[in-house]
């Protein structure tokens, strides 16, 4: 049980940083109440960091990131890596950046599954190939 939970804890954190995304977008981001306040010059101090957000995914700068450390993580054999270029993927997928998050997200979950599967442990008394024997 306690390595199942090791193996399913990068894809429930991949799950956290897509619904933290998604806030972002739709709460921060897409609110037409938050864009109207942040244009008032009265702005609160923290509408430089939506604007930074904006800028972000307008100069394509989540996507490039994205895949540059998914090609890292197909260099480099290391889960924790495979993993943020498949957190950083959701991040770029959802913040506009729709070809390069998607291919970051899509070579980040595959080499961590591929990493996974190679940390997994095997089974001893996994059934050997059956054969038919012509007698007993």
């Amino acid at each position: 049980m306690k390595s199942t939970w090791r193996f399913a804890l990068p894809w429930v954190l991949l799950l956290i940083v897509a619904l933290a995304t998604a806030w972002l977008r739709y709460g921060l981001i897409e609110s037409s109440a938050i864009g109207q306040l942040c244009s008032t010059s009265h702005a609160p101090s923290w509408c430089s960091g939506r604007q930074w957000l904006v800028l972000g995914f307008l100069h394509n700068v989540y996507g490039v990131v994205a895949l540059i450390t998914a090609v890292l993580a197909l260099l480099w054999q290391r889960p924790w890596l495979a993993w943020l270029a498949a957190a950083l993927g959701v991040f770029a997928l959802e913040l506009y950046c729709f070809e390069a998050g998607a291919l970051a997200l899509l070579l980040g979950c595959l080499r961590l599954l591929r990493l996974q599967s190679r940390a997994a442990p095997v089974e001893q008394h996994r059934q050997r190939q059956q054969q038919i024997q012509s007698q007993p």
